[in-house]
């Protein structure tokens, strides 16, 4: 009996034993992992990442996903949709926010509380500088930089070393800063934890400007009174008048013999590859540009008679509306699309320019203008 008793005892032990183990197979079976992460776009199925930026959809390829309640990249909760989990695949967006701490992983929790980590980096963006609403901002004003990751704490400093109040960010994509005494023409830099970025585009850019306030107008504004628009870079013009249906006014029109040195401030580069320049000015409406139309003619290299090269095609048009609402803005079109039509040919003796409002519906105008440039797209 006791011989049996023992048989029995070990035989149990021995079935618990499996019982035990095969149960804890099942459960490390069923447990949901990550083998790698991709892209959502079929045609790049095949590109595995170890890294993404704030944003991305991402594909997280495993299996035992299904009961997936939760996904973090660092300690930043992602989104997940029901629909979009199944029992071999995740479909979430990284994150757009910072973290506040950062494991370079992602963790997943499953409805029963349990946890799977996967190492993976999120790459966080250094400062992205698109534009300036107006390049030309007086001392103690505040200016406004549209781009991405704006984060605090952050530095910006302008050409020359002065650096600037940070008045307020919007959504991380708008920057509002404090013109400092002391900033110079030139790129703005803004640094924060995550990198460091140089403007393409320039503050109070004084670059190869071939049309100014100086000349060439019956409209220059040479000492602006109470109600005007503020000089922001010396003259300006200003036309101010009921303009009718397809009457003809011109802001500013003629050649070196008007502009003189200034009319051959653009680089030949710029007329033989337009692609990597922009044409920029500014422009301040006290009353909307709602009518009419805007026309522009520059860097003709001979202009005799405007006209022949306006109906062969020399013509850029500018169409309402547009409206300031009484401030400067900064107008920015790519060099290859002004220059249209024949007649842009590289110039020692410099070039002819003219913009004139002709088209349809009468325009009750108050439009202000300064600065028209031509300036490289990126920093070289």
């Amino acid at each position: 009996m006791k011989t049996l008793y023992k048989i029995t005892t070990a035989l149990l032990v021995v079935l618990g034993i499996t019982v035990v183990s095969c149960s804890s197979e099942e459960a490390v079976s069923r447990s949901p992992y990550i083998s790698y992460v991709r892209v959502t776009d079929p045609a790049s199925s095949d590109s595995l990442l170890v890294e993404a930026g704030q944003g991305q959809l991402l594909a997280l390829i495993g299996d035992n996903l299904q009961n997936t309640k939760e996904v973090w990249f660092n300690n930043l909760k992602a989104f997940i949709s029901p629909v979009y989990v199944t029992k071999t695949s995740i479909l979430t967006n990284v994150p757009g926010k910072i973290p506040t701490e950062i494991n370079n992983q992602i963790r997943l929790v499953d409805g029963s509380g349990g946890v799977y980590t996967y190492d993976f980096k999120v790459k966080i963006g250094k400062p992205f500088m698109k534009a300036m609403k107006s390049e030309y901002v007086a001392t103690g004003k505040i200016a406004t930089i549209q781009g991405d990751f704006f984060y605090e704490p952050m530095t910006v400093t302008f050409t020359g070393g002065a650096q600037a109040t940070i008045s307020s960010i919007e959504n991380d994509q708008i920057l509002n800063i404090v013109v400092p005494e002391g900033a110079q023409p030139g790129p703005i830099t803004i640094k924060t934890n995550f990198g460091e970025t140089k403007s393409d585009f320039w503050f109070r850019d004084n670059r190869n400007i071939f049309v100014s306030g100086e000349a060439g107008s019956d409209f220059i504004v040479t000492s602006p009174g109470a109600g005007d628009p503020e000089a922001i870079n010396g003259n300006y013009i200003r036309v101010k008048k009921n303009i009718g249906s397809w009457d003809y006014t011109a802001f500013f029109s003629g050649g070196p013999d008007v502009f003189g040195a200034e009319s051959r401030n653009v680089p030949d580069d710029a007329l033989t590859h337009p692609e990597k320049y922009n044409f920029k000015f500014e422009i301040n409406t006290l009353k909307p540009y709602n009518a009419n139309a805007l026309k522009f003619q520059v860097l003709l290299d001979k202009a005799s008679d405007f006209d022949d090269y306006y109906w062969s095609g020399g013509v850029y048009f500018w169409n309402p509306p547009y409206d300031t609402e009484g401030e400067w803005e900064t107008i920015v079109v790519p060099l290859e699309k002004v220059l249209l039509g024949p007649g842009h040919e590289p110039s020692a003796a410099g070039y002819f320019s003219r913009l004139i409002v002709h088209g349809d519906g009468a325009l009750d105008a108050d439009i202000s203008v300064d600065n028209f440039r031509v300036v490289p797209k990126t920093l070289k």
